[in-house]
């Protein structure tokens, strides 16, 4: 891959090479002006373009070196469709070649870095023990999240719907086998969360007086807010050998907001921060926090 920090360096050294040359031309063609005076004004016209001619050769030995350090390309370039870009007059157009070059530059990184990534991870293994277990201790192994069945979904929900008695739950399943609930919590916030087996997959955190579906946002920015830490939750209280556990966690956190217009937030004491109210909550201790006042 060609390392495009030599030549914007060399790129640099000929735009201040042909800014130089052109102030001899300048100079050349303004010939003996005023600001020279009027002793010594010939001599004073010669300085000056010696200068300036001066400044034309430095310039140019910097640019012999920044193109000496250029390593050639390993083949002609394939522009494809891209060389045709010559030939538009719309300035609009001709911003694409810009846009292109970036392109090219991000797709060579994304090259590179999947390249080292490959390199890294054939030298791990991914699997936890290479020690094969036996029959019997298989037989032990408990399902995982997803693979509970829909009435065993049913009452582990359901167990959550008896625990907060201001939260209801409602269950339904209009995409097969999966449950989606539908909670409310108190006059607060309404919530849709899809599940594969007792594994969350998706959660969306509306206003009271939203419709509620799995695929816009809220048109609130504070219940946007809560959608994105509810999905961190989701994340945090992940466990795979104790679905139920993550579960109890999950609600336990998600049931916090019940006071999320009325308590302040925990560092500041303010209830307003940037037009929010505190929609951040310590995943143990639960107390509510300004998103740029969390610890």
């Amino acid at each position: 891959m060609i390392k495009m920090e030599p030549l914007q360096t060399a790129l640099s050294a000929l735009k201040v090479l042909r800014s130089s040359v052109g102030q001899v031309f300048y100079c050349l063609a303004d010939g003996i002006r005023a600001d020279h005076g009027e002793e010594n004004k010939e001599n004073k016209y010669l300085l000056e373009l010696q200068e300036l001619l001066t400044t034309v050769g430095t310039n140019l030995r910097d640019v012999e070196q920044a193109v000496n350090s250029l390593s050639p390309a390993p083949g002609p370039f394939n522009l494809g469709n891209t060389q045709f870009l010559c030939q538009e007059t719309t300035q609009e157009r001709q911003a694409l070649y810009g846009t292109l070059v970036n392109a090219y530059k991000w797709t060579d990184k994304v090259h590179e870095y999947s390249h080292v990534a490959h390199q890294i991870l054939s030298q791990n293994l991914l699997k936890r023990s290479s020690v094969p277990l036996n029959r019997a201790k298989r037989s032990r192994v408990q399902p995982g999240a997803h693979n509970y069945t829909p009435p065993q979904v049913d009452q582990v929900i359901s167990s959550f719907d008896r625990i907060y008695t201001d939260m209801p739950i409602t269950i339904t399943r209009p995409y097969t086998s999966n449950a989606v609930i539908h909670v409310t919590l108190g006059h607060v916030l309404k919530a849709i969360i899809a599940f594969k087996g007792l594994m969350i997959e998706r959660v969306v955190v509306k206003g009271y007086n939203e419709q509620l579906d799995l695929w816009t946002e809220s048109r609130y920015k504070v219940f946007q807010r809560v959608t994105d830490h509810a999905h961190s939750a989701m994340l945090h209280f992940y466990n795979t050998n104790f679905p139920e556990m993550t579960l109890k966690s999950f609600f336990a956190w998600f049931h916090s907001f019940i006071t999320l217009f009325s308590d302040p937030c925990k560092r500041c004491g303010l209830h307003l921060h940037t037009a929010l109210p505190p929609t951040w909550r310590d995943p143990k201790s639960l107390d509510p926090y300004h998103f740029e006042c969390k610890p």
